[in-house]
């Protein structure tokens, strides 16, 4: 599993807990970095996700290629 899907999904746990902890005190400001927050960790989780599928990509490549 690629770093960035755990530390995507970890931000995007943290940003989540943010953005409903402003929510609930009435903290805009808490509320909008927890927004921004989670989806940059959503992205970053993306971006993990997109190169574990070419790693996996690259390794079916390689055991076709292998094949006698």
């Amino acid at each position: 599993m690629d770093k960035n899907r755990m530390e995507g999904a970890k931000r995007e746990f943290k940003g989540t807990v943010k953005e409903v902890t402003g929510k609930v005190t009435g903290n805009k400001g808490k509320e909008v970095a927890g927004n921004i927050e989670k989806n940059t960790g959503n992205v970053q989780k993306h971006i993990g996700q997109a190169a574990d599928h070419k790693r996996d990509a690259a390794h079916k490549r390689d055991d076709v290629d292998r094949r006698p």
